[in-house]
């Protein structure tokens, strides 16, 4: 995987020094390899220490060992990164699923969701929309789904759930308080519980029982602009994956679909 794709893996890992230190190599690799560490802290604004645990983060031992890695790759690329086009950042979001989404959970969560009495879908704010957009694509497959932006509303179907129910939970971060909140409950009555986020270290993922990882994706400044395209692929994914399974056994209700959805189409 290239350094790149590394850090923004993990990007949400980072501390705000960290960051500082990631957003340089993103933007500036060039320049990084003609530093020496204490060099590039001093251009930075961080203590040595800090580089250090950011590499570290990226599994590399040192940072020579990672400014070699990094000379290696450059010497291969004649594009510039200084700026990008933004479909091709979308492009390249989608492309960083194959290094996030491990397949063996993606399956274990399809099992689940075959087996589930109800599927409930809970997240907050720009991933609540993910969460609606998930409840209605389930919901076409005939599962019986349920979602609220409404982290009260959550509160109160988690404690009406058992064993036999299945939540998934969405945050791009998985660090919001009341999607952590909601999903402990869920899990706390017996419910299996699934976390699409981009952090595997987050609240969130260590409250569930199954993490199904997002590409991250760096934003500058506001949290607002960063992107929820990653944990819609994870979605569609899984859908897909979901209606592969049961697409003979639920041949009849797909074509009913189809007849009902086909008058309102002018």
């Amino acid at each position: 995987m290239k350094i790149r794709d590394k850090i923004l893996n993990v990007y949400t890992q980072f501390s705000p020094a960290e960051r500082k230190v990631a957003d340089y190599v993103l933007e500036r690799p060039d320049d990084v390899i003609h530093y020496s560490i204490t060099e590039f802290a001093k251009i930075v604004g961080v203590s040595e220490t800090t580089i250090h645990r950011m590499i570290k983060k990226l599994d590399f031992e040192g940072y020579q060992a990672f400014k070699i890695a990094l000379a290696r790759e450059l010497s291969g690329i004649e594009e510039t990164i200084e700026r990008r086009d933004f479909i091709d950042e979308e492009i390249d979001i989608l492309r960083r699923l194959k290094d996030t989404l491990d397949m063996k959970n993606v399956e274990k969560a399809v099992e689940w969701i075959l087996s589930a009495h109800r599927i409930l879908f809970f997240g907050v704010g720009l991933s609540g929309v993910v969460s609606e957009y998930a409840s209605l694509k389930f919901s076409l497959l005939g599962f019986h789904t349920f979602f609220s932006n409404d982290p009260h509303v959550q509160v109160i179907e988690a404690v009406n759930l058992t064993g036999e129910d299945l939540v998934i939970s969405i945050s791009h971060t998985g660090n919001i308080r009341d999607t952590v909140k909601s999903t402990q409950v869920a899990k706390d009555m017996g419910a299996k519980t699934i976390a699409i986020t981009t952090n595997r270290q987050s609240e969130l993922a260590k409250v569930v029982h199954l993490v199904l990882q997002s590409p991250p994706v760096k934003y500058d400044t506001y949290e607002f602009l960063r992107e929820n395209i990653g944990e819609i692929a994870v979605v569609d994914v899984l859908f897909k994956e979901t209606f592969q399974r049961i697409y003979r056994e639920r041949k009849k209700h797909f074509e009913n679909l189809e007849g009902v959805f086909k008058p309102k189409r002018f």
